[in-house]
């Protein structure tokens, strides 16, 4: 097990403290949205309009990055000082999001290059429990560029909750509670794509039981999904892209088949309830197709009741 650095209690007020001084300097953007409730499947999904995504669309390009793409363009090593949160670990540490759509959005960064492609360890998920312990909020991971990853250098995510100014705090828990378990994992029956969902325990969260509890639910929900480990220059990697949401009380994961659906990026926040979009024609298809389906096309459909 890693030697942890985190001191409990002072992660929160270091995002405070940090977000101020990176918002003074410039190094911190926050990328500025109207928000609109949009109800389908019994999920009242939050969709964000991005009114000023273009800047970093144009910055992207500039570097030579297309969609679907991880950028060559390396911003954690080394990483911006004043974005720098705290030391985690011996193997990672905390950084605020530079360009955040939602306040206080912490990355969990690897402190030498590994592949976001790789499959999680026991490392990355001591840090991010220790982590998640600190604050309410919504870890999420996006396991390659078809997933929504735009860094190649592996990066957890936290964001605290509520998602956003109105509506649940959680979009997608409206649905879990319907979840039909068989052993330990679960399929929830609202969710038109494949899947795999599997309860926490909350009393122990951020102690080394945590992470180990939930290094080994990620194993079962991969395996319940069909994914598997494969060898890739000495590494192992992840043989599909996907998105794993976890919470105090549960994970889910998601194996994707594309990124953008009719030019909509998603992540794995879309899979929480939370999407965004560019501009008013992104919005539309958003309400053409409904949320659900926007998701049920970036992930492995599947005929609901079956």
């Amino acid at each position: 097990m890693e030697h942890l650095l985190l001191q409990p209690g002072t992660l929160w007020p270091a995002i405070l403290r940090q977000t101020e001084h990176a918002l003074r300097c410039g190094a911190l953007r926050p990328i500025e949205t109207v928000q609109a409730l949009i109800e389908d499947h019994g999920i009242r999904f939050l969709v964000r309009q991005v009114s000023s995504i273009a800047r970093k669309e144009a910055t992207r390009k500039a570097r030579g990055v297309t969609a679907g793409t991880c950028s060559a363009i390396n911003p954690f090593l080394p990483y911006d000082p004043d974005l720098f949160v705290s030391d985690l670990s011996d193997t990672h540490v905390a950084l605020l999001n530079k360009f955040n759509v939602i306040d206080h959005h912490l990355l969990i960064v690897t402190r030498s290059f590994k592949s976001q492609d790789t499959l999680l360890d026991l490392t990355d998920f001591a840090a991010w429990i220790a982590c998640m312990a600190e604050f309410d909020g919504l870890g999420f991971y996006n396991g390659g560029a078809q997933a929504g990853a735009s860094q190649n250098h592996k990066h957890l995510q936290i964001v605290p909750l509520p998602l956003g100014d109105s509506g649940p705090p959680l979009p997608i828990e409206s649905v879990l509670e319907s979840a039909r378990m068989e052993g330990a994992i679960g399929e929830v029956p609202g969710l038109p794509f494949r899947h795999a969902f599997a309860p926490l325990e909350p009393a122990s969260a951020g102690s080394t039981h945590a992470a180990h509890a939930a290094f080994d639910c990620y194993h079962a929900l991969l395996e319940a999904v069909g994914l598997r480990a494969i060898e890739v220059n000495g590494e192992l990697h992840h043989s599909a892209p996907y998105n794993l949401l976890v919470s105090p009380r549960w994970m889910l994961l998601v194996p994707r088949t594309s990124e953008r659906v009719e030019g909509i990026s998603v992540n794995a926040l879309g899979f929480a309830g939370s999407l965004f979009v560019r501009d008013a024609a992104q919005m539309q298809v958003i309400e053409r197709l409904g949320p659900m389906t926007v998701l049920q096309r970036a992930a492995v459909p599947v005929v609901m009741g079956q």
